[in-house]
């Protein structure tokens, strides 16, 4: 039976948390508009001005599913840095880490912290950036994403002393690892082993250490030369702006 959590004002809403609901309990290739009217106790037709397709609706539920991602990142964090300066701390944004060592713990907080959204909505980075909605080109997908790797990417690059190749493959392996302990967890493939969520996102926390203090004594024994910015060059649009990538 349906259930109604349509409230008037609130159906776009309501149908991108049906879609979650939808995801969470059956897996994306459940997804489809009319299991979300089902859910949130509308008509089959009345969601097709908000989501006129699937593709519609998966878009939105990525874009969704993208910042509550960001959002347990961030807080992971918050929570990293508070617990490094020895006190709670109530900001929203957290402070960079200072040092090689605390951009590992805060690094490895990140890797619990996907662990446990997983576990939540039963689906991470493979509905965030969908294949089917490669080449999609959606401004407000294209920003959602952009916010999630912009929150990690000084902290790789703080380990990895401004390589940017070498920060883009720690993000990689960092985010291979996580995922691949959440979905043991989703799984229950270790269930014999590893009886609460908690110790998987340990586990991922740990791989995550690993890799990072890699990272570390790699740049320490090979240390990357950038130029200063007068040798550099002009960029293409003349104004020396340049992005890490």
């Amino acid at each position: 039976m349906a259930r109604s959590t349509y409230h008037h004002g609130d159906l776009r809403a309501a149908l991108i948390r049906a879609g979650l609901e939808a995801i969470a309990d059956n897996g994306i290739g459940a997804l489809s508009v009319a299991e979300a009217a089902r859910r949130a106790g509308v008509s089959p037709g009345a969601p097709y001005r908000h989501f006129p397709s699937r593709t519609a609706l998966l878009m939105a539920v990525a874009i969704e599913a993208a910042r509550e991602l960001t959002a347990d990142i961030r807080a992971a964090l918050t929570a990293a840095d508070a617990s490094r300066r020895g006190a709670s701390s109530t900001a929203t944004v957290p402070v960079g880490p200072t040092d090689g060592d605390d951009a590992v713990e805060a690094l490895a907080a990140t890797a619990t912290a996907y662990v446990r959204f997983v576990a939540r909505r039963r689906a991470g980075l493979e509905l965030i950036f969908a294949r089917e909605l490669t080449g999609s080109n959606d401004p407000d997908l294209s920003a959602a994403g952009r916010e999630l790797t912009d929150l990690l990417l000084p902290l790789v690059l703080t380990l990895t002393a401004g390589d940017a190749k070498a920060a883009l493959d720690l993000l990689e392996q960092h985010f291979a690892a996580a995922h691949g302990y959440a979905a043991l967890y989703l799984s229950g493939f270790m269930h014999r082993r590893y009886d609460d969520l908690e110790q998987y996102g340990a586990r991922a926390a740990a791989v995550t250490r690993v890799l990072a203090k890699a990272a570390v004594h790699e740049a320490q024994q090979d240390p990357v030369l950038l130029p200063h910015a007068d040798e550099r060059g002009p960029t293409p649009d003349g104004s020396g702006r340049r992005s890490a990538f």
